[in-house]
């Protein structure tokens, strides 16, 4: 099985090539510059190298959201492009399911958090359950657009070790460190951002579930409207 995964839902962009459990290359950049501006490049430059024959993959497995508006549309559209043009399926990974699945096998509560602005936060909180294959992935706190204070008093309730991750970890730190009162700590560099690797993986184990969708099907998954769409709302009140 071969899996491209694709992962431009927030400030980092990355797109990676999973071969069964073989990552065979991945590329990632976090450094000031656009996704329009690097992810296509990446992917040419994995191809490349990889001798890869784009008709052998299996599936193009995407983050689907939440995340930056633009960054997702771009993500999806060059998924839908692929997709189309090599008549293969999606599978539409959540961003917080693909944060998570790099920290595979925690004995912690797993806790992304994606900058939201506004004293928000997308995220969500995961446990790894042992299975006879590994571990799946179990929400405990389902994904949300919620205020971080508001988040952290739901982690403080269940009383577990949290590890957080993502880019809203140096925006909120302080937060964390005022407001969380269970043990926590935060991710490593390796793992703390966006890996287009745990998205093609976590894709692999949901493709084998059959959990696909058409390029014409996939639509990004926002859980909250732009800030332009809310502007426009209040201005039409």
């Amino acid at each position: 099985m071969k899996i491209l995964g694709l992962d431009s839902s927030g400030l980092t962009a990355s797109a990676a090539v999973v071969e069964d459990d073989v990552l065979l290359a991945e590329s990632t950049v976090n450094y000031k510059k656009t996704h329009s501006q690097t992810l296509l490049p990446m992917l040419d430059e994995l191809r490349g190298r990889l001798e890869l024959d784009m008709d052998t993959l299996d599936a193009i497995a995407i983050a689907s959201g939440p995340g930056s508006f633009t960054g997702l549309r771009i993500g999806s559209a060059t998924a839908k492009g692929l997709g189309l043009a090599l008549k293969k399926p999606l599978v539409e990974v959540p961003s917080l399911e693909g944060l998570a699945w790099n920290l595979y096998g925690s004995d912690r509560i797993v806790c992304p958090l994606m900058d939201a602005k506004r004293n928000q936060v997308y995220t969500a909180a995961y446990e790894f359950e042992p299975t006879e294959e590994g571990f799946r992935l179990r929400a405990v706190i389902p994904q949300m657009p919620v205020d971080i204070v508001e988040m952290l008093e739901k982690l403080n309730r269940l009383g577990r070790s949290v590890m957080f991750l993502g880019d809203g970890v140096p925006v909120y730190r302080e937060a964390v460190r005022e407001y969380c009162r269970t043990p926590y700590s935060f991710a490593c560099a390796n793992n703390n951002r966006q890996r287009a690797a745990s998205v093609a993986a976590l894709g692999a184990v949901y493709f084998a579930q059959g959990r696909t969708v058409t390029a014409a099907e996939h639509r990004p998954e926002y859980l909250r409207k732009s800030q332009a769409e809310r502007e426009a709302e209040m201005a039409g009140k």
